[in-house]
């Protein structure tokens, strides 16, 4: 079962984030910030699959959906629990009022990409990138 984690029971993104992330005690501040949006497959406590991402607001008065991460525990793929999350993901962003959806995904995860391509998503179209990311210091 899909579930959307909210601020007011952030349990079953916590069960996530241990079996997915590491570890890691941020579900609850997570889900209290604006804009984020989190998914988690669940039967009962069996966490089989989460995704999460961002509601962002544009200067031009739209807004669009960043997924950050989509991930299903390798005995639960391919049953259709990607897809349930993503539809819910998409779902949650058509419902805030986004009007596209962006993420970034490894060339060779192939799987991945053909989800992503059956529900209607195509490669960007300005041209190749390059992702930069920064390390910012630590404040004291």
């Amino acid at each position: 079962m899909i579930h959307r984690v909210s601020a007011a029971e952030p349990r079953l993104l916590t069960l996530a984030v241990r079996r997915f992330g590491g570890g890691g005690t941020g579900a609850a501040a997570f889900t209290a910030t604006p804009g984020t949006i989190a998914f988690v497959a669940a039967d009962g406590d069996d966490v089989q699959g989460w995704c999460w991402g961002y509601l962002l607001p544009r200067p031009d008065g739209t807004s669009m959906l960043y997924l950050h991460n989509l991930e299903v525990a390798p005995q639960h793929r391919r049953r259709g629990v990607g897809r349930g999350l993503l539809s819910a993901f998409l779902q949650a962003g058509v419902r805030a009022g986004a009007r596209t959806m962006f993420l970034i995904t490894g060339e060779h995860n192939t799987a991945a990409r053909r989800l992503y391509e059956s529900m209607g998503a195509g490669l960007a179209t300005q041209g190749p990138t390059v992702n930069y990311w920064f390390v910012l210091p630590a404040t004291e």
